[in-house]
């Protein structure tokens, strides 16, 4: 008998995962101070090799990419079983099948998914930021239904692959399964209605905290705070290339960034979803 106790963080790059991965650190932790980004094991990513190879006692430096997939879920049943809390992970990966009727997230160990989205045209300035390569370039990944991370075979990196697919793709494959219990929190409200947010994804998880709890744990992941910590500690997650993991975290920075043209393509690949998640309006008018 399996434990539904495994909790995915899920999301496109730049879409506020670390973000609701502090404030929950901070929610769950007993601590007066903020959590240290540098010490975010509540909330641990999916894809770490390290993880990889100490359950399975192989090295994936020896494995194919299809090799390592099919392992990856009783890497995760492993981690469940041994767990006496609920597990929270991070994931970048979109949702699919490693084999038949098996997907990378096994649905019988899973309690729910927090999808986290963002509008388009600011996770691809962001993102372009995050990576150190003009937006331009960006569009390529964010448009891109094979786009992966660490899918090359020139050096070891400290993470497996993760297929992230294009940005709807990706959006498509976490909220239209239904495997496992979803609900999505949008990056805007997040900003804009933080705690209502935050307290809806709290219920859906069925973890039972306080108002104050909650307004407290928020209190403790302000944006602020967790620039400041990264200026003083430096973040690991960061990428190596980029000059701050925390930088603005605004609503509507695309319009200092993305020419007519650029807004057009990115519109054009991924209306469907922008529309039905509150981005664009029927008539395709841009709402943030």
């Amino acid at each position: 008998m399996y434990k539904k106790n495994v909790i995915w963080l899920a999301s496109y790059p730049k879409s506020g995962n670390t973000w609701f991965r502090v404030f929950i650190t901070n929610l769950l932790s007993n601590s007066d101070a903020p959590a240290n980004i540098n010490d975010l094991s509540e909330t641990s990513i999916s894809s770490s090799r390290k993880v990889f190879d100490d359950y399975t006692g192989l090295s994936s430096s020896d494995l194919s990419f299809e090799e390592i997939d099919k392992l990856r879920p009783e890497v995760y049943r492993m981690q469940s079983e041994e767990s006496s809390e609920l597990l929270f992970k991070k994931v970048h990966d979109k949702f699919y099948f490693v084999a038949e009727n098996q997907p990378l997230f096994p649905p019988e160990i899973s309690k729910g998914v927090i999808y986290l989205i963002r509008n388009p045209l600011d996770v691809i300035v962001s993102f372009a930021y995050h990576s150190s390569r003009p937006v331009n370039k960006m569009i390529s990944a964010l448009n891109n239904p094979e786009y992966a991370f660490c899918d090359k075979n020139d050096k070891l990196q400290n993470q497996l692959r993760q297929i992230l697919g294009s940005w709807s793709g990706h959006v498509q494959s976490w909220t239209e399964q239904k495997l496992i219990p979803v609900h999505v929190i949008r990056y805007e409200d997040m900003i804009n209605n933080t705690f209502e947010s935050f307290s809806k994804a709290i219920r859906f998880l069925s973890i039972e905290k306080t108002d104050q709890q909650i307004r407290d744990a928020i209190q403790k992941s302000d944006f602020r705070i967790l620039s400041g910590q990264e200026k003083i500690s430096g973040f690991k997650e960061k990428m190596i290339q980029s000059k701050s993991f925390f930088r603005k975290g605004k609503i509507g920075d695309w319009r200092n960034h993305l020419d007519k043209e650029i807004q057009d393509k990115i519109i054009e690949n991924h209306k469907d979803a922008m529309i039905k998640f509150g981005y664009l309006t029927s008539e395709s008018k841009l709402i943030y």
